[in-house]
């Protein structure tokens, strides 16, 4: 699902890598002029966005931060300037938000672990497990969520311009597997910035190893980690598959994110710019969903050719995993996800599939 901000960011001029929202704060001065006013009438434009992400260089997802970019540059005229830093080289999603607060950096795609430390409630698309069973279910539960979510975004800073996902996690692990049971002796790494999960972890007694996602094959090839939450095409890319090569067939969760800016470095820019952005955030957004559901596929065959075995659960397994994540839910409510937002969420998935019985019993 992809949506471009609306409402109340549609207004003009009122005065994120991963959760800040973990999927851009300070432009170094007020314009002078009204935010209709086109290149030309200014002397030389002070918008410099600098704006961080995991993503690597040349992924899809780098290009589509290019292209916006592009449009600010165009639009903002001489002496703008847009500097992209990828392949976490600012730091995790969580440092990335704390220079964002204090202005070293505007910008961010970013995923819900990092945004989640801004708002909890952005958690609703990405840490409730087993919850989905489809995108479209994902799209009907954002649609109704995300707008609530982006006020309260913007009323801490931040405003997000357009909201993407990944791809389905998988657990890739060292040794096979089938059950949860099975990882309570592994190392199973989880994402720096995310103390809640790794309570919840501990609590259930697991033993979780927090680590930066650069961290994640080094900690394989070492055995600091012997478990890993991807999507296949993270996997595929950065050839976790060869340290952890068994895949446990259960999509645990979508990975989700967003394109977010500081607001006052969205405030600094004119309102066309602003336009401009959401709308190539918005066609961005759409080529990164087209993306994600193909590369979910090809990742994994690909991987399979090189010697990944994918563990292929039966129905009594499956059912075993179901139970997991309704042992973990009572846990997530109220402390990674606010009650209400958790309640609210469960009632839309009923709804959809309410509306639509032929898709309740979907295929993970």
């Amino acid at each position: 699902m992809t949506r471009p901000v609306e409402n109340a960011l549609m207004t003009p001029c009122r005065p994120p890598r991963r959760p800040a929202a973990s999927l851009l704060a300070c432009a170094l001065a007020a314009l002078a002029l009204g935010p209709g006013a086109p290149p030309a009438a200014r002397a030389e434009s002070q918008v410099h966005i600098k704006l961080a992400t995991i993503a690597p260089k040349g992924s899809v997802y780098h290009r589509v931060l290019q292209q916006i970019g592009a449009a600010i540059r165009q639009s903002e005229g001489d002496g703008a300037t847009v500097t992209i830093y990828t392949d976490g080289s600012q730091g995790g999603e969580a440092d990335v938000v704390r220079r964002m607060r204090i202005g070293q950096l505007n910008a961010t795609m970013m995923s819900v672990v990092g945004l989640s430390s801004i708002e909890p409630s952005v958690s609703v698309l990405q840490k409730l497990p087993l919850l989905f069973r489809s995108t479209d279910e994902i799209d009907y539960v954002g649609q109704a969520l995300l707008p609530q979510v982006e006020k309260n975004l913007l009323a801490k800073g931040f405003v997000a311009v357009q909201w993407s996902d990944a791809g389905w996690v998988r657990f890739f692990t060292k040794e096979p597997a089938a059950l949860p049971a099975d990882f309570k002796a592994r190392r199973m790494f989880v994402w720096s910035g995310d103390p809640d999960q790794v309570e919840i972890m501990k609590q259930l007694g697991y033993r979780p190893v927090v680590l930066e996602t650069a961290d994640i094959v080094p900690g394989l090839q070492t055995g600091l980690v012997d478990t890993v939450p991807l999507v296949p095409m993270y996997a595929l890319a950065t050839q976790a598959d060869s340290a952890a090569p068994y895949m446990i067939d259960v999509r645990w969760a979508p990975v989700f994110g967003a394109i977010v800016f500081s607001r006052q470095s969205w405030e600094s820019m004119r309102e066309a710019t602003r336009s401009a952005v959401r709308a190539v955030a918005a066609q961005g957004g759409r080529e990164l969903r087209e993306y994600a559901v193909r590369a979910d596929i090809e990742a994994v065959a690909a991987m399979q050719k090189r010697g990944l075995k994918v563990v292929h659960l039966s129905a009594e397994q499956e059912r075993g995993w179901q139970a997991f994540a309704q042992q973990l839910y009572p846990l997530i409510r109220g402390r990674t996800l606010p009650a209400a937002t958790f309640d609210e969420a469960l009632k839309l998935v009923g709804e959809y599939r309410a509306q639509h019985p032929a898709a309740a019993g979907g295929a993970r």
